[in-house]
């Protein structure tokens, strides 16, 4: 990543905000994605005065959109019969169904909080297109969420200057506890589940 940034700093900043928007839609086909990083780093060169603060914020935010929305059409499209044929041994066909009927009715609340749930960000967007939730509330809320997760990254990195790097443990913290506490909420999820199907054929 060091390498990265210090290639990137070769060059002149379009070029650091093409591959920020390149980073942040690739994120949401391909997680993991340093994307974050990327982002309070071109706030930093914004507070050094070798940028721009709302072309990194732009940026950040069209590639988040464009990504999640791409993820979102692939759900819709093909969701179901991606699930079918991998046949996951552990999650019926009913189970999955259980899943997109409670998707359908706290999803957009989900949309809303993705950009801060790091790690989620492509299964939110791919489980939001197989719920076929609305495609127009679900664009403007997926940007809502972007646009208030990058502006917190690119302040951060703004404010900081050329000390951004700090910020990099705040979010190696963060992620990490996001993705624990994720984790233990899929896991009780998937218990009660057993529990229920168990009791059920007893």
């Amino acid at each position: 990543m060091n390498e990265l940034l210090q290639w990137l700093l070769q060059f002149d900043p379009l070029w650091v905000y093409l591959f920020i928007f390149l980073f942040a839609f690739i994120e949401n086909l391909f997680p993991p994605s340093p994307s974050d990083t990327l982002i309070v780093f071109a706030g930093a060169l914004a507070g050094m005065e070798r940028g721009n603060f709302f072309l990194a914020l732009f940026s950040a935010t069209a590639g988040s959109v464009l990504g999640f929305m791409t993820m979102f059409t692939i759900g819709r499209w093909f969701g179901n019969s991606i699930v079918e044929k991998r046949k996951i041994p552990f999650i019926s066909l009913e189970g999955v169904h259980r899943i997109e009927a409670w998707f359908a009715k706290y999803g957009y609340w989900l949309i809303v909080a993705n950009r801060f749930l790091t790690g989620t960000r492509a299964v939110i967007s791919f489980v939001a297109g197989m719920s076929n939730l609305s495609l127009a509330r679900t664009t403007v809320l997926s940007g809502f969420s972007a646009l208030v997760w990058n502006a917190i990254l690119v302040y951060a990195g703004y404010s900081l200057g050329s000390h951004w790097e700090d910020v990099g443990s705040y979010l190696q913290t963060y992620s990490t506890i996001v993705t624990i506490v994720v984790v233990v909420a899929i896991t009780a999820v998937v218990v009660r589940y057993f529990v229920r199907r168990s009791r059920r054929d007893a």
